[in-house]
């Protein structure tokens, strides 16, 4: 039976991967507008690879900085840190609106749909909710690499030939694979509605029957932010 304290983090990305996926301001929503454009599923398909290229360079800007500064910080300030920024964030979105990146043009190259999907990623706030899970994950890739050093020095230096090795190494491992699982999860629903929308509903029937995920994307980030800040600041509290 596996380790759910060991799955969670992984089992957590996958969801959020599933819920940018899902909404329609990471991407989808642009390459079915794409696909119609050109009459054709194959430029729906296409558009999705560069998309997500984009979101998962969104991502890694947050979730490698946030590895790395889990080799430095303690893991309750980091918390109380990532916390607080995920809740001014939420706050930011509701003071300016909800307001989304403009784009001039349908005519995209695919290195123009990355910068697209990387500029809507960060101005969401994408890779801040991973940040939660990037430095609980810290407490697991600390151990593995105890386990497999023969003596503690092997932490510091690589076999007989002195060679240093770097501690971030730790911490970038986890942080990229956490970035790839993520951006398959969302690369999987987002191309699944896209094909939906493209061949069953059409863009007419989103306007009618779907939801306004903005509201649940900032209450993610509250949510998110006030159970991070708990437990970044529960050590600390008086018993």
């Amino acid at each position: 039976m596996p380790n759910l304290n060991l799955s969670w983090p992984w089992i957590s990305l996958v969801l959020l991967g599933a819920f940018h996926g899902l909404n329609p301001a990471m991407g989808w929503l642009f390459a079915v507008a794409l696909g119609f454009q050109e009459r054709r599923l194959r430029a729906v398909v296409t558009a999705l690879g560069p998309i997500t290229l984009g979101h998962a360079l969104s991502i890694g800007l947050v979730a490698v900085p946030v590895g790395l500064l889990g080799l430095v910080l303690p893991q309750t300030l980091l918390l109380t840190i990532i916390g607080l920024v995920l809740l001014g964030f939420a706050g930011h979105k509701i003071a300016t609106r909800f307001r989304h990146p403009r784009w001039v043009g349908m005519r995209v190259r695919p290195r123009e749909l990355v910068l697209w999907s990387f500029l809507m990623a960060s101005a969401h706030g994408a890779g801040l909710m991973l940040a939660p899970v990037i430095a609980r994950m810290r407490d697991q890739a600390a151990p593995s690499a105890l386990a497999q050093a023969g003596h503690a020095e092997h932490l510091a230096y690589a076999g007989h030939a002195g060679h240093q090795v770097p501690a971030g190494g730790e911490a970038l491992g986890p942080a990229v694979a956490a970035v790839a699982l993520h951006s398959v999860a969302m690369l999987t629903v987002a191309a699944l509605i896209a094909v939906v929308v493209y061949r069953k509903l059409g863009v007419d029937a989103l306007r009618r029957a779907w939801i306004n995920l903005d509201f649940v994307w900032v209450g993610a980030f509250v949510v998110t932010g006030g159970i991070t800040l708990t437990l970044g600041l529960w050590p600390l509290l008086p018993v």
